[in-house]
């Protein structure tokens, strides 16, 4: 009796999730939604991604005003792995015309700490869409209710791009110098 109370309890849990899920993509569909910060992405990305028994790498694109475009599964994996293709992350952002993006990948393993393949990877990442325009906002690492985001760890400056400061001004080559000099002799 115990174990129908258990599964009957599961199966109302998963509906209940599912439910929550569809009122979460909704309001981030809304006209105009944007996300003002980690915690409402991290919550439907929780959500999404945290009882997932195998790895999966998503990413949420947004516009230039950080409304979102699409949230979409990428690439899925097995137990303790998901093969990542940049090239392909480039071409769906593009596809999208996404001028952000928001990573997310879950460890079925319960432990939200980030491995350096992970860190690599998002420099990898934000490198290749820097190259087209497009700014890599958050990765988030989600283990079941508990996350990791590599924005709040800094591990995502801004880029020279994105960067508030003057860039350095070009030094004249010595070549130019010496041929002037030569030339006023």
């Amino acid at each position: 009796m115990a174990t129908a109370d258990c599964s009957n309890r599961t199966r109302y849990e998963d509906a209940t999730i599912r439910r929550a899920l569809r009122i979460l993509e909704n309001r981030l569909r809304e006209p105009g939604a944007q996300l003002c910060g980690p915690n409402a992405v991290r919550d439907y990305l929780a959500l999404w991604l945290g009882d997932r028994e195998h790895e999966v790498f998503a990413a949420v694109f947004l516009d230039a005003q950080n409304r979102v475009i699409a949230s979409e599964e990428l690439f899925r994996g097995t137990l303790s792995h998901t093969a990542v293709y940049p090239r392909e992350v480039v071409k769906r952002a593009l596809a999208l015309n996404a001028g952000a993006v928001i990573f997310a990948h879950n460890h079925p393993s319960g432990v939200e700490e980030p491995s350096q393949a992970d860190r690599w990877l998002t420099e990898e990442l934000k490198s290749a869409l820097a190259m087209v325009d497009v700014r890599t906002l958050d990765h988030f690492v989600i283990a079941g209710r508990r996350y990791t985001s590599f924005m709040e760890r800094g591990w995502l400056p801004e880029s020279p791009a994105e960067s508030k400061l003057e860039p350095a001004k070009p030094k004249r080559p010595r070549a130019r110098k010496a041929a002037k000099r030569a030339a006023d002799k």
